[in-house]
């Protein structure tokens, strides 16, 4: 079929859900709801036999509703209504929740159910719940959405509040006066709840030091005390207040835009509140110790089991400014040191790596600069992955990958990924070549053709199809836990194999011819070559692509490469 997406953005989802029709052969294009005329010439333009919406902040107009089946993914149960579904069902400690497709009428949410889906609610972060649980259901729903579409029979459910299933109710939107945290009266768990259901937007506006700031994030800690909402701790750029019983761990703030003022987007805390924080105490941990401490935050862990060594990191946003890589290096370096003979690198669920840091980088006195140290940060660590002659290494990928992010997980010996991953191998979105290595490391997984198309493109990539192409070397169906538990597995058998130490050998010696063909340093330099012209040549749309990016930006039109 002919299916268009009809979305307010290219989101994690509906990239998704774009990977997974076309590999069950649609034909699939992308229409950005960036007003009621873009959308209709779109929908001219395609002639779509269904329209699907998969994530949508706007109703789609009544004359093409009227005239083509629009279906609307919705991220509630049955019943549910309102446009901050995920935000109620995190701030109400919901158990369970559900994704229900439904078909556009003229009330918002209310039309006829073509599949609906539960899922499990853990206790996370709107948007890591957004790009895990919510996106599976989601998926399965508009899979069964399309097939019953297709097959001619299926007849939609009216919404009925009388129905035994239908457990959801209209809500109103989330505003700040839900969010509000109470600092002298709240606990731990009723302040996680409202930091989480608000970490990526809109945030908890709160107060801190007598300005106005939205909190993104939040995490718990199990030691360290103070007066309730004070300021007690920082750690690697986050900062730590205290609750009545605890305290919370919070990432990212965002200051409150001022009437004709600049800008605001989400920045580390510390580096938000900078002077402020005088005299306020560093409570530094290792990765070998926030592994023993669950109830602590941290960006990277480090744990073993028998012969194999788990390197753990989990950057919000999945963008990685230079300090973020140079410890994650840090901790790579002492990894490798260990006595194990396989390391597995990747989070325990949600983002790989999204590679540089452009907010940190927008916001750097000298962007260009920080550009360039953040991406010679960023081959450092590739660098050292490549290099590895000792231990057979592993980039396991329970969530998306994009760009340098990406690039550093196939300098890994395997990439191991969960089906419900979506990858973007390219930079072409924000003007830049790319490094990390990626004309050396891309062609020699799935040859220099496929690595031009990729690379200019600018499609995701579905794990699946990632798979037949040799981008990645393993996918594994099922939850982020399924999947860890899986890997798990596979490395303890790998780290078991006879044949390990002849692989190594192999290894090495690979690494050595191909070194003596064209050394990693030319592939470096010629890499950085084009990237110093991409930071600093007048001329080139890097910035003004990053502006876009970090601002939020809304495009003019949808880019042709989404059109279909």
């Amino acid at each position: 079929m002919r299916i268009l997406l009809i979305a307010s953005a290219f989101n994690s989802l509906t990239q998704r859900v774009h990977t997974e029709l076309r590999e069950r052969g649609h034909t699939v294009g992308v229409e950005l709801a960036l007003g009621d005329g873009p959308v209709r010439a779109g929908v001219a333009r395609f002639r779509p036999d269904l329209i699907l919406a998969p994530m949508l902040t706007k109703a789609i107009p009544g004359d093409i509703w009227s005239r083509h089946t629009v279906l609307i993914v919705h991220p509630g149960p049955k019943g549910d209504r309102g446009p901050s579904s995920l935000d109620w069902a995190i701030h109400e400690g919901a158990a369970e929740w559900g994704v229900t497709v439904l078909q556009a009428v003229a009330e918002m949410d209310a039309g006829p159910i073509w599949a609906s889906v539960p899922y499990p609610v853990p206790p996370c972060g709107k948007s890591e719940l957004y790009r895990n649980e919510v996106a599976d259901a989601a998926l399965e729903a508009v899979l069964l959405a399309v097939e019953r579409f297709e097959s001619g029979w299926f007849t939609p459910e009216p919404l009925d509040y009388g129905r035994w299933d239908v457990r959801g109710r209209l809500r109103p939107y989330h505003a700040q006066e839900f969010r509000r945290i109470d600092w002298a009266a709240d606990d731990t768990a009723t302040v996680l709840r409202k930091l989480r259901s608000a970490d990526s937007q809109p945030g908890v506006l709160d107060e801190l030091y007598g300005r106005e700031y939205f909190l993104h994030g939040g995490h718990a800690e199990d030691e360290l005390r103070g007066a309730p909402g004070a300021v007690i701790a920082t750690r690697d750029g986050a900062i730590c207040r205290a609750t009545v019983d605890g305290a919370v761990w919070i990432p990212q703030l965002r200051p409150r835009r001022t009437p004709g003022g600049p800008a605001a987007y989400k920045l580390p805390a510390a580096q938000v509140l900078g002077e402020l924080l005088a005299g306020v105490p560093q409570s530094p941990i290792s990765p070998v110790a926030a592994a023993w401490r669950n109830r602590t935050w941290s960006e990277i862990r480090y744990r073993e089991e028998g012969r194999v060594g788990y390197l753990e990191f989990a950057f919000p946003g999945g963008a990685m400014s230079t300090g973020q890589c140079r410890r994650l290096l840090a901790a790579y370096r002492e990894a490798v040191n260990r006595p194990t003979s396989v390391l597995v690198l990747g989070p325990a669920r949600d983002f790989f790596s999204n590679g540089i840091h452009l907010n940190v980088i927008e916001s750097a006195a000298d962007p260009a600069e920080e550009s360039w140290q953040n991406i010679n940060a960023m081959d450092d660590l590739v660098e050292a992955v490549l290099t590895t002659g000792d231990k057979v290494t592993v980039a396991a990928l329970p969530g998306n990958a994009a760009a340098g992010g990406l690039m550093l997980a196939i300098a890994a010996d395997e990439v191991w990924c969960r089906e419900s991953a979506v990858l973007n191998p390219h930079y072409r979105l924000m003007g830049l070549h790319g490094s990390e290595y990626w004309t050396y490391t891309l062609p020699r997984r799935v040859g220099a053709e496929w690595a031009a198309r990729l690379t200019t493109q600018a499609l995701p990539v579905g794990a699946r199809q990632a798979r037949l192409l040799g981008l990645v070397d393993r996918t594994k169906p099922g939850s982020a836990a399924e999947f860890r538990a899986w890997t798990v597995r596979r490395a303890e058998a790998l780290a078991a194999a006879p044949e390990l130490e002849q692989r190594l050998l192999e290894k090495k010696r690979r690494r050595a011819d191909d070194e003596a063909v064209k050394p990693l340093a030319a592939y470096r330099a010629e890499e950085l070559a084009e990237m110093r012209r991409n930071f600093w040549d007048p001329q080139e749309p890097y910035h003004a692509l990053r502006r876009a990016f970090v601002h939020k930006a809304c495009p003019v039109a949808t880019p042709e490469h989404l059109l279909g």
